[in-house]
């Protein structure tokens, strides 16, 4: 009875019950002589008047004719959900009609065998039939590494036995599942038919990977696009839309091609259809409401994609190709395989206007990948598209790229995050089946490059690429599925590459049994042309006419690229901001305000930080004390550190600037300083953050804990940071160290991003830098990987006119600093935004300064007419007499502390001088000049807490010697060279510590090193 009621399910008042594995032990049992349903631990066949109704039953399911017609119609009635009343007043009044007394127990018993092996039969292929689907365009290699067919999938005659199933069964009609959709209209198949149809569903050009996600709905959604009968169809129009398409994209490579065959171009040919693919996902979402697409890629292709899907004039293209053309802007530009494109237009198909944006991307394939999500949730925060209902993003990926580089899993791994999901991504995978020469055999360890996504519930198209309909009705229900769920989706399109890694290679020394094929293989717009011709959906006629207008189009733009003398990088923007700069794209003006605020202000948002802004909030003790912390401060017309941020962040909001505070931990901060957000200590999920309730209409503040991720998290921030400069974005390390698996953003993104692609960018890095004893691990940031990558030059002192500070400012390629008072760290944030350009700022932030008692500012040092102090001079008794002074020691951050310490205890106050640097790079020449000068000939020295090869030492070095003319020594005070950053050691640190102080300090036997 166990097999009947799974198979069958049993008649509940007047409705077939299908009951899953996942049901209650105790089931309900309709009970003919009551015509309602009881409870049963384990009901039987006894709850019914007779047994002659179960064999009826089966015989009924097993083909209708077996009974009487009338109880033909009463177990229709019954499963079309008839109310119980009207089902059990038709019930016939005889139980021995029909042929069931022909029906034994065991015929009884094969039929409710035959009925459970194939709804199994049917889940076999929902969950495996993507192993055995023709996904290979080549038919050389499985789509998944493995030619092994699954045991339950029907693949050829002798297979029915697993089942329990013989060859006489395929003509017999079962009933079909709740869970599939194979039948249409008909609720029972012949066992031939339902092997057909699933087939057809899950083992032709489309492979599916669903069942993994969790969710009923889900599920059913997609079964019902894949495996409704008659689904997958196109109209002519639509044939015909997508042929042009398609001969866009195969004529742009040809063209390429016969112009410049000897350039790298990295070229789509094999995988044509991801233009039409790429536009058909477009038009889906633009129908839905979207309006902005964001979109990321590697370089394969990307020629392709700018002219026919982003519409980047074509001679703006070409003429990149000229190894004589002069660049016209500041900047090395890059190649023209790496860069970006922005562009509004109409949808043709939609007739509504879309914006498509396709982001600039080194070499690093997946490294493009967090900065489009970035920019993505920036545009959909501006815009209050809460949804991403509005604006929404596309990547594309390369297969060995997507399976190997961790990025990929970093960005999936925030699509769920409510502070950095983007709704939604439509992932497209140019599945080549290699990468560069390496076999995917010897790439990765997961059947397919694409399971990482299996990790979020994402859903996975597998298609043939030389299949151009098939792919065109994956991401039509690709699109359906985002704008439904938003949720991602992933295609994998598998195809070849028919030219190797890049026009110039050669791909037979490694891969010569693919490329004999490969060579063999008809391009994907003749075998679909031919198909459509023979269809009568195009003639021969239409179809040249078709290429020779898309082959006049190249030619004439070909023509006008000659005419170009200068490349213009500028036009290859992929987010301008809009009335930030001038039409040349010049900063609007050359100077900074003051960045200090009127009292008033400072003691207002000093007020707010330490208070609980709602009420009946129970906070912590511990942050209760802070908070009285802080007021008590504010009396005395002081700040540390965290207040210093929060005055600067708080102001910047009152004035409409969005603040916007993402890493490990930040809302509470590493070390317990910041609190930004008060959790109350009653109430699960209750919290406030007081820096939302500063003023009336202010501009919102974002502070978000991250994942545990840098590369990624750090991805995403500088793209949200590309979406507007009327932004303070920043990203804080858990220690400073943490940035060294973020570096791939900060090498190609951040430190050379303007150069390459002109993309100003005013992100804010925060790394807690400091030798606090703990071990070479979260002891340095490592300041002089920064320093060596600023480019502003050692050997010549520049010769700026106008505001110094901000013509330098404007020439560098980032900051560096080394905030070591609160208010300067105040000052450089707020200086940040009123730049009147936008450059990234590296902030080496303190761990001990945080509470050191003398690391604290006056109100004065921040009020109106103050700003950032690049330099801070000595403020003692040997600033008042500098012809007293027998040293002047150079440094930056804390060690001025315990230099300043150790002055006072050895009474040298009148004696030496110790001068900070707060803006390490681009170099304070000017001021640093100043201060020598003061002091006359004065010894010099240069003293740091980082070893000697770490450190600014290298990057001080030559310009000290500038600003000297090489005229003046300057000695190195400071720690030994070293491999590690840190000693290990306790008394070590603190035995490193003196040593190098009391050198700093003992004029008569200096044991410096020379510059």
């Amino acid at each position: 009875m166990s097999h009947f009621r799974a198979l069958t399910g049993v008649v509940r008042g007047s409705s077939l019950w299908i009951r899953s594995g996942h049901a209650a032990a105790r089931r309900h049992v309709f009970d003919p002589r009551r015509g309602s349903s009881s409870e049963s631990a384990e009901p039987s066949l006894a709850a019914c008047t007779s047994s002659y109704v179960e064999e009826m039953y089966y015989a009924w399911l097993e083909d209708n004719k077996n009974v009487h017609e009338s109880w033909d119609a009463y177990f229709r009635n019954a499963q079309a959900g008839s109310p119980a009343g009207e089902v059990e007043s038709r019930r016939p009044s005889t139980l021995l009609q029909g042929r069931a007394m022909t029906q034994t127990p065991a015929m009884a018993q094969k039929v409710v065998e035959d009925h459970l092996a194939v709804h199994t039969l049917i889940r076999a292929y929902q969950i495996r039939g993507h192993h055995v689907a023709r996904l290979d365009p080549l038919g050389i290699l499985e789509a998944d590494l493995d030619s092994f067919v699954p045991s339950d999938l029907i693949t050829t005659i002798d297979k029915l036995g697993f089942y329990g199933l013989e060859e006489s069964d395929l003509d017999k009609k079962f009933q079909l599942p709740a869970t599939t959709f194979i039948g249409g209209n008909e609720s029972t198949l012949p066992l031939h038919e339902i092997i057909r149809r699933l087939e057809s569903s899950y083992c032709g050009h489309i492979g599916v990977e669903f069942m993994f996600i969790n969710s009923v709905e889900q599920c059913q959604w997609i079964r019902q696009k894949i495996e409704t009968p008659g689904i997958m169809r196109f109209t002519p129009r639509e044939k015909r839309t997508l042929l042009a398409r398609l001969v866009r994209s195969t004529r742009f490579e040809d063209f390429l091609a016969r112009k410049w065959s000897s350039e790298k171009r990295f070229g789509l040919e094999g995988c044509e259809v991801l233009i039409p693919a790429l536009k058909m996902i477009i038009d889906k979402s633009s129908e839905a409401g979207v309006d902005s697409i964001i979109m990321g890629m590697p370089h394969r292709g990307r020629l392709n994609v700018l002219a026919n899907v982003v519409r980047k004039d074509l001679d703006q293209i070409f003429c990149q190709f000229d190894p004589k053309l002069e660049a016209a802007d500041e900047g090395s530009g890059d190649v023209k395989y790496h860069l970006g494109m922005y562009h509004e237009r109409i949808n043709r198909e939609t007739d509504k206007n879309i914006t498509l944006s396709l982001m600039a991307n080194p070499s690093h394939l997946e490294a493009v990948d967090p900065v489009v999500q970035g920019k993505t949730k920036a545009e959909q925060f501006y815009r209050g598209d809460t949804k991403g209902k509005k604006v929404m993003s596309i990547l594309m990926h390369g297969d060995a790229a997507f399976a190997g580089q961790g990025v990929v899993y970093e960005t999936f791994h925030l699509s769920e995050l409510p502070s950095y999901t983007t709704h939604g991504t439509i992932h497209v995978v140019v599945n080549n089946q290699i990468g560069f020469t390496t076999d995917p055999r010897m790439a990765r360890s997961s059947p397919y490059p694409t399971d990482v996504a299996r990790v979020v519930n994402a859903p996975i198209f597998h298609v043939n690429a030389d299949d151009p309909e098939a792919v065109m009705y994956v991401c039509r229900v690709a699109a359906e599925w985002r704008n439904t769920f938003n949720k991602d989706v992933v295609i994998d399109l598998v195809c070849y590459r028919r030219f190797g890694h890049n026009e110039m290679d050669e791909p037979m020394f490694t891969q010569p049994l693919m490329y004999k094929q490969i060579r063999k293989q008809e391009y994907v717009l003749k075998k679909y042309s031919d198909r459509l011709i023979a269809e009568g959906v195009v003639t021969l006629q239409e179809f040249e006419e078709e290429i020779a207008k898309y082959d006049k189009i190249c030619e004439e733009a070909y023509t006008s690229s000659k005419d170009e003398k200068i490349l213009h990088i500028r036009h290859w923007l992929d987010s301008p901001w809009p009335g930030f700069f001038t039409a040349e794209g010049e900063p609007k003006s050359m100077s900074c305000p003051p960045t200090g605020l009127d009292e008033g202000t400072l003691r207002h948002i000093g007020a707010i930080a330490s208070s609980v802004p709602v009420e009946d909030f129970a906070i912590h003790p511990g942050v209760s004390r802070i908070l009285r912390g802080r007021a008590d401060m504010i009396r005395k017309r002081s700040v540390d550190w965290a207040l210093g941020e929060y005055m600067a962040f708080g102001s910047l909001l009152r004035d409409g600037i969005h603040v916007r505070l993402s890493g490990q931990d930040v809302e509470r901060g590493t070390f317990s300083h910041r609190h930004h957000v008060l959790h109350d200590q009653e109430v699960d999920k209750r919290f406030c953050v007081p820096m939302n309730h500063l003023w009336e209409n202010q501009a919102p503040y974002t502070v978000c804990n991250s994942s545990l991720s840098e590369y990624g998290v750090l991805g995403f921030e500088l793209g949200f940071a590309m979406a507007s400069p009327n932004a303070l974005v920043c990203w804080e390390a858990q220690f400073g160290d943490f940035h060294n698996t973020a570096q791939c953003i900060i090498d190609q993104f951040i430190c050379s991003g303007q150069a390459k692609w002109v993309r100003n960018n005013g992100i804010v890095l925060l790394l807690p830098h400091g030798m606090e004893g703990m071990g070479p691990e979260h002891s340095s940031a490592r300041p002089e990987r920064f320093l060596q990558m600023s480019k502003d030059d050692p050997d010549r002192y520049p010769g700026f006119t106008g505001d110094f500070e901000v013509q330098q400012l404007y020439d560098c390629n980032w900051i560096v600093v080394n905030c070591s008072t609160p208010a300067n760290y105040f000052h450089v944030l707020r200086r940040q935004i009123l730049l009147p350009f936008r450059k990234p700022l590296i902030i080496l932030t303190p761990k001990s300064l945080l509470r050191h008692p003398d690391a604290r500012s006056s109100f004065d040092e921040m009020t109106t007419g103050t700003k950032f102090q690049r330099v801070l001079p000595d403020n003692g008794p040997a600033s008042q007499n500098p012809e007293q002074v027998k040293r002047v020691i150079f440094c930056t951050g804390k060690v001025y502390y315990e230099l300043a310490k150790e002055r006072k205890q050895q009474n040298l106050e009148s004696e030496v001088a110790i001068i900070r640097l707060e803006q390490i790079s681009p170099f304070p020449f000017d001021l640093v000049k100043a201060e020598v000068v003061k002091y006359g000939n004065t010894e010099l020295v240069w003293c740091q807490e980082e070893h000697k090869n770490m450190g600014y030492y290298d990057y001080v070095r030559p310009r000290f010697l500038t600003v000297l003319d090489n005229e003046r020594p300057i000695w190195y005070v400071g720690r030994d060279p070293a491999a590690a950053p840190a000693t290990g050691n306790k008394f070590t640190h603190l035995a490193e510590l003196k040593r190098f102080t009391d050198a700093a300090f003992n004029l008569k036997s200096f044991e410096g090193v020379r510059f």
